[in-house]
């Protein structure tokens, strides 16, 4: 059997799909090649965005602002001395972007006016850190980039 140029050329396209199909069949059908939406009900989330700029502007308007650092012992967050520490609530949120089963959130119960996360809770690397705080009915949004 003798196969001429344009058969093979046939051929070629045939196994090129073929390859690219097994491909496309295989990612989707891993787990280990799982990249759903980064957040879970991202519509719902987006219907609450006004608040959450109404939130950062107050926290932004502040004349002592939120501090986080890094530290030996974990990550400290103080909140402005001029507030009366037990009037604060909230909940601190820790975002993984690089592995979803990372993200934890803590709930703000103080002894005074700065809040300890320790080493231990967190891994080394980018978390993406948001503060969300009320105090006297106003409430305050921080976001900040950390690098451990």
């Amino acid at each position: 059997m003798k196969i001429n140029w344009g058969t093979g050329i046939v051929i070629a396209f045939g196994l090129f799909m073929t390859f690219i199909l097994y491909f496309v069949f295989k990612v989707q059908s891993d787990s280990q090649y799982d990249h759903e939406m980064v957040t879970e009900e991202y519509y719902k989330k987006e219907l609450v965005f006004q608040q959450q700029l109404d939130k950062s502007q107050h926290a932004y308007d502040l004349k002592d602002k939120l501090m986080i650092t890094s530290q030996k012992d974990g990550l400290l967050i103080s909140f402005p001395k001029t507030f009366d520490y037990t009037k604060i609530k909230g909940k601190v949120s820790f975002y993984r972007p690089s592995n979803q089963k990372m993200d934890f959130e803590k709930t703000i119960s103080l002894s005074d006016s700065n809040l300890l996360i320790p080493k231990t809770d967190l891994v080394g690397g980018r978390w993406d850190i948001t503060i969300d705080w009320e105090y006297e009915g106003v409430g305050y949004l921080n976001k900040q980039n950390v690098n451990l």
